[in-house]
């Protein structure tokens, strides 16, 4: 039995951290529609409100991903240092999605840091700053599908495990994407609907 590397472990923590990370998009959708557990499903009330569960949630997320790239520091291998991990720009190996990987991190802390700060940003112009969580996905999705994850410049298969899952994380955020602008735009035709009726 092969013994498990830093690059292993890296790679595991990388695909959790991005599993959590997408649980959070699909939960940030649902606190977007007021979703109440209680009225829909389970049918029963949290141990704590849900945004407050999607705000925790983000907050490990990241925690979990600091690590991703971390362990690679403990590698004899993969030859990264600490700048390497900080801004991979002139990082060994597979540079290009290296850096999308770092690009991901910081664009979802830029959205973590902001939602924390939602009290003094105001709504509105929070609302705006968040949806670079879309553009952070995105970079996120591609860095896990065309990365090696041996760090070994390996050509992509994408019917890998590990590449499969991130093909199902990104799959399940648009079809949910869509879901939410669908339910936005019905919800906005059944009130201009309404408005009218009320107008006659």
């Amino acid at each position: 039995m092969d013994s498990i590397t830093a690059i292993d472990i890296s790679s595991t923590v990388g695909l959790i951290a991005m599993v959590m990370l997408t649980l959070n998009i699909l939960m940030g959708l649902l606190v977007s529609v007021n979703y109440n557990p209680k009225t829909w499903w389970p049918h029963r009330k949290l141990p704590m409100p849900f945004w407050k569960l999607h705000n925790w949630n983000g907050y490990l997320a990241m925690g979990v991903a600091v690590f991703h790239p971390a362990i690679l520091l403990f590698s004899s291998t993969a030859k990264f240092k600490i700048g390497d991990v900080l801004l991979p720009l002139n990082s060994p190996g597979q540079r290009l999605y290296n850096n999308l990987g770092a690009l991901t991190f910081y664009s979802f802390l830029f959205v973590v840091t902001t939602s924390y700060f939602r009290p003094q940003l105001r709504y509105r112009p929070w609302k705006k700053l968040h949806y670079v969580a879309y553009g952070a996905a995105a970079l996120m999705y591609v860095h896990g599908t065309l990365i090696d994850p041996n760090l070994k410049n390996l050509p992509t298969d994408f019917l890998d495990g590990e590449k499969v899952l991130v093909e199902v994380c990104f799959l399940a955020v648009v079809a949910a994407s869509i879901w939410r602008w669908r339910y936005g735009t019905e919800k906005q035709r059944f009130g201009a609907a309404r408005a009218a009726g009320k107008a006659i």
